[in-house]
């Protein structure tokens, strides 16, 4: 009885599910069923939400679910909590009880152990003797189940399992039957061609010309456009070989409403109970996840509520679709819009998950491909999430190469990377899942499609992780941006763009220059620095260049151009004191802290961890001398807190291995992209380390963070994201 309530207190205070399943074979009345995480299903729950009071209340029954006395005791040990099915003398399955005392399934066990996995699935402790099955022996899949009787209506406030699943009908028991078809991979379709239809009553209309300047004005309003040079002033006698401008882009949120009004969208025609009153461009997401044996237990429990975040918070004109990969992958359902049916069918697939097999990523991306080839309608905006905690072993270690340096790229399909010559690229998010994942495989997989790569160091972090991503995703405002420079003085030339991962080419003739930066979500800001020679002049003013961004609003499918003024300088002999602009001296900061990481990533990966910190070290002493840090910058302040940190991370081979790359691939891709990932203790709100956060990710970071927490206010945040409320930014009050 005691070793049942300390089972009881430790799954209560890690947040995770202690539940007992429910057989066809069990006596037990229907109301002994509970959700696998009681904290999140009560907090969550309709039917214990009251109608008087701001915040969900715990009934006392509750606590039935956690059945601890005698006679629950005795079904617990007469179930396999890996297959969640009973165990039962002379059933055709051999049993197998551990030294811990939990018993399972023999064939369930030995495929979780053959696969690295010699700990208990229940209690997590460590077993000195393990089963061990011959090649003959497969690994039983697909035997649960989930019941969709009585789920609750009001997806708003499902949680992720309501209800324990049932076995399969009696024919998966047959010895002769090797090979069972698990829930949701019935046969696949040759061509992925079954997504459900968009909304069409939503469908982007036509923009009438009736109004056209008034249109562009607010189509205008999408994208801002600012300059710095880096001084205002130079003298006239002098020339300079690499004069800088900063080029500061952001999408703003207001054009989110504008783009509403333009459509004539209504309140009463937006899903509140799911959807921002501010309209957005509907997503088509596809995750893929890797349910590898190492997944199991714990990992498994959380990616499952992560993604019951996911799809609650999708709206009903967003669709999705979920890729579950070990040895194999299978597609567990079509896209499908997330209205109240769509989600209940993804939760209940989500819920179908087991750990077991092996992982091929390759296999994953490539189902994952087919599906966003194969669609037959399209959502403005495409995106993918791929979550991994180990390593391929099928197409990168599996392949029998020698190659000290894998060529990761061959990993993605072109369609996706947009190698077919199609200009079709679709982000790959990349999420790299405790200590044993292969951060460079995944950082070059997002690298390459134009995601990002976050590092989820810390198991419970994972929604939050999800949270932020979906936060951006959910709010594109600008798409296929292509911003453009030109030289406005007949002698000047461009020297260079500096523009992170973004594509960026200059012309033969040395006067244009442009970069590819694709999406922007709301309140995103994107800085460029452009390097210009610049000639002595006996004018008063030299006029350097213009900027002019061309953009697709994703409202209306119609294409936007925005140009700049130009940018000049005073010329004259009497400058004075030269006065560095700040604007520009923090992103020359950034720049500089990004090429260090990388420098001392390469450095590290060479074996030379001591040059590595050092590289890191004298990165940190350049930047504390610039006009930014000495002002107490907040991105200087950040930018010295994440090389420090790195530098911690390289104290050994040992912990470079264990989390030091996968921390510095993170932070480099956040760099390069400019764009919010989640690394450390980045989803902390008093971390330092928040860089490109915008508000829309910091809401629903806030949201999640809420329900986890099971915070009083968690009601008023699982409602809809109102609007996007931008804080000014000091460095652009008196631009």
């Amino acid at each position: 009885m005691g070793s049942k309530w300390k089972k009881a207190k430790v799954a209560l205070g890690l947040n995770l599910c202690m539940f007992v399943p429910r057989t066809l074979d069990d006596d037990s009345p229907p109301h002994t069923v509970v959700s696998e995480r009681l904290s999140d299903a009560t907090l969550l729950s309709p039917a214990n939400w009251s109608t008087s009071s701001s915040r969900p209340t715990t009934p006392v029954s509750s606590f039935h679910g956690l059945k601890l006395s005698k006679s629950s005791s005795k079904s617990s040990k007469q179930t396999c909590s890996i297959c969640l099915t009973k165990m039962k003398q002379g059933s055709g399955h051999a049993i197998f009880t551990a030294e811990c005392s939990h018993s399972f399934h023999f064939q369930c066990i030995a495929s979780n152990v053959k696969h690295g996995n010699q700990i208990c699935p229940v209690c997590r402790a460590k077993w000195k003797e393990i089963p061990l099955s011959g090649p003959s022996l497969d690994p039983i899949q697909g035997r649960v189940s989930p019941s969709p009787v009585n789920w609750p209506q009001n997806d708003a406030l499902m949680a992720v399992v309501h209800r324990v699943p049932l076995p399969l009908p009696h024919p998966h028991r047959d010895l002769n039957r090797r090979h069972v078809v698990p829930l949701y991979q019935a046969s696949e379709p040759g061509i992925f061609d079954d997504d459900e239809s968009l909304n069409h009553q939503h469908a982007f209309s036509e923009r009438s010309t009736c109004n056209k300047s008034t249109e562009d004005t607010d189509a205008a309003g999408a994208m801002e456009i600012k300059t710095f040079p880096e001084v205002s002033a130079a003298p006239g006698s002098k020339t300079y070989s690499n004069f800088t401008v900063l080029v500061h882009l952001k999408a703003t949120a207001a054009a989110t409403a504008a783009a509403a009004k333009r459509q004539n969208l209504s309140r009463n025609q937006t899903n509140l109970a799911q959807i921002s009153q501010t309209p957005r461009a509907p997503v088509d997401l596809v995750t893929v996840l890797d349910v590898s044996g190492s997944m199991a237990g714990t990992k498994l429990a959380l990616l499952k509520r992560a993604m019951g975040f996911v799809i609650q918070n999708l709206g009903s004109n967003d669709r999705l679709s979920v890729i579950a990969f070990s040895s194999t992958a299978r597609r567990l359902f079509p896209l499908c819009r997330m209205t109240d049916s769509g989600r209940q069918k993804a939760l209940q697939a989500v819920n179908s998950l087991v750990a077991n097999g092996g992982t091929n990523i390759a296999e994953g991306l490539r189902k994952c491909a087919k599906i966003m080839e194969d669609r037959k309608e399209k959502n403005p905006v495409a995106s993918i999430i791929l979550l991994s905690d180990g390593q391929d072993n099928y197409t990168v270690n599996g392949s029998g190469t020698s190659q000290p340096q894998p060529n990761y790229q061959f990993l993605l399909p072109t369609s996706i990377s947009g190698g077919d010559n199609s200009g079709f690229q679709i982000p790959v998010h990349a999420f790299g899942f405790g200590a044993d994942h292969d951060a460079s495989l995944m950082h070059s997989i997002s690298e390459t499609s134009g995601g990002t790569f976050s590092f989820i160091e810390t198991e419970a972090v994972l929604q939050d992780a999800f949270a932020q991503c979906i936060g951006g995703l959910l709010s594109v405002v600008v798409q296929e941006l292509q911003v453009g420079i030109e030289c406005t003085h007949p002698n000047l030339n461009l020297v260079s763009l500096k523009a992170g991962s973004y594509p960026s080419h200059l012309m033969a003739d040395g006067c244009k220059g442009l970069i590819d930066v694709g999406d922007l979500y709301a309140d995103e800001e994107r800085d460029f620095l452009v390097s210009v020679n610049v000639p002595a002049t006996s004018g008063n003013e030299t006029s350097l260049i213009k900027v002019k961004c061309v953009y697709k609003d994703p409202f209306t499918q119609e294409t936007t151009t925005l140009e700049s003024e130009e940018v000049k300088i005073e010329r004259t002999e009497n400058v004075g004191q030269v006065v560095m602009s700040l604007e520009v001296d923090r992103q020359r900061s950034r720049l500089q802290a990004a090429e260090a990481m990388a420098q001392a990533c390469s450095a590290a990966e060479q074996g030379d961890l001591s040059g590595a910190v050092l590289i890191l070290e004298n990165c940190r002493k350049m930047l504390s001398e610039t006009v930014s840090a000495k002002s107490h910058d907040r991105l200087c302040v950040a930018l010295d807190a994440e090389l420090k940190e790195m530098q911690e991370r390289m104290a050994s081979r040992h912990v470079y291995e264990a989390s030091g790359r996968a921390y510095i691939l993170s932070g480099l891709s956040s760099h390069s992209w400019q764009r919010a990932t989640a690394r450390g203790d980045s989803t902390d709100r008093s971390s330092l380390v928040q860089a490109y956060q915008t508000p829309s990710m910091a809401e629903m970071l806030t949201r999640s963070q809420a329900m986890l927490l099971g915070s009083p206010s968690g009601q008023r945040l699982l409602q809809p994201l109102v609007s996007y409320r931008p804080q000014p930014c000091p460095r652009h009050a008196n631009a």
